[in-house]
């Protein structure tokens, strides 16, 4: 499975971005896909998942700001982000696996993905 991040970018605190994570390589619609991000400096972090299962899941620091979707047809998750910080300045990561999670709180857990993207860059100016 490949994945390959788009849409990231230099944006004023306040706007919106939309992040693309296109995958090809697999069944897209059986594979959970999460969002993670890494900030200068900062260990990675869970933004968002969409479980293969239906739902999603949000970091509370993505909660009503972010949203995580998925189009089977086109095999594409997408991160679509308002009102955008500049905290919210890092790599993000598309990320997937296939595997029965055990637990809701592993989608948090980076070490449960087994495959990720090579990230897009985002940047927020105050």
């Amino acid at each position: 499975v490949q994945l390959v991040e788009s849409g990231g970018g230099l944006v004023q605190a306040g706007t919106s971005l939309k992040l693309s994570c296109s995958v090809s390589g697999g069944t897209f619609s059986t594979y959970t896909y999460g969002w993670f991000r890494r900030a200068p400096g900062k260990e990675r972090e869970f933004v968002a998942v969409s479980p293969w299962s239906g739902g999603s899941y949000y970091a509370d620091s993505a909660k009503g700001r972010f949203t995580i979707s998925r189009d089977n047809a086109r095999s594409t998750v997408y991160l679509q982000m308002n009102s955008l910080k500049p905290e919210d300045t890092a790599d993000y990561y598309c990320a997937a696996d296939r595997r029965g999670f055990p637990s809701q709180s592993a989608y948090y857990y980076g070490t449960y993905y087994t495959y990720w993207g090579q990230g897009t860059q985002v940047t927020v100016s105050s």
